[in-house]
């Protein structure tokens, strides 16, 4: 398998994350790509121009965070989703989504992006998304996946990129998010 990514992308991170922890690490072949200079390799397998793409070893091309983790979770044996996993993976990606678009807004725009209407609406969304995952039990799971890599995913990205977010009110966060980040998938694909 080839894992189509680069350093500082949250979605790539997660898959990468979630790669390993079902236990494809030697199996996956990484290859650096830059989505900003329409990477001929990335554009062959992702003709949307994102990072990560996931080619299988039967040479299919798959794309988009969520479905390449559920593949990756599916493939490693891991177990039937439920419904509360599938929330949290959800309310995982939307914190990426939003702190992401957050991120490329201010580099393309400005700082004055975050004082547009959806400037607002992002930062809004980031911390509602907070207040919820702070809220919610499943963080507390033993069994992890990838709904809970995509959290904390989030989360460190959140202090990477933004981290004027101060998010460390949330006590259950950063006892999960020093949890997981203390995990080798963790460590092995920190930002950069």
């Amino acid at each position: 398998m080839q894992l189509l990514l680069n350093q500082t992308s949250p979605y790539a991170r997660a898959a990468r994350v979630t790669a390993l922890e079902a236990g494809f690490g030697a199996r996956l072949t990484l290859v650096w790509s830059d989505p900003w200079n329409d990477d001929p390799t990335l554009l062959t397998a992702n003709p949307g121009n994102k990072v990560p793409a996931l080619i299988t070893d039967e040479g299919l091309a798959l794309s988009e965070t969520l479905l390449i983790c559920v593949h990756l979770h599916q493939l490693g044996g891991g177990s039937p989703l439920a419904a509360e996993r599938l929330q949290l993976a959800g309310l995982g990606q939307g914190l990426i989504d939003a702190a992401f678009g957050t991120v490329i807004a201010r580099k393309h725009g400005g700082a004055a992006q975050d004082d547009s209407v959806l400037g607002a609406r992002r930062l809004a969304a980031i911390d509602r998304l907070l207040a919820r995952l702070a809220e919610t039990s499943t963080l507390d799971a033993q069994d992890l996946d990838f709904s809970h890599y995509l959290v904390a995913v989030g989360l460190d990205y959140l202090s990477f990129r933004l981290p004027e977010i101060d998010w460390s009110a949330h006590g259950r966060l950063v006892a999960f998010h020093q949890r997981l980040t203390a995990r080798p998938s963790f460590s092995a694909t920190t930002f950069q």
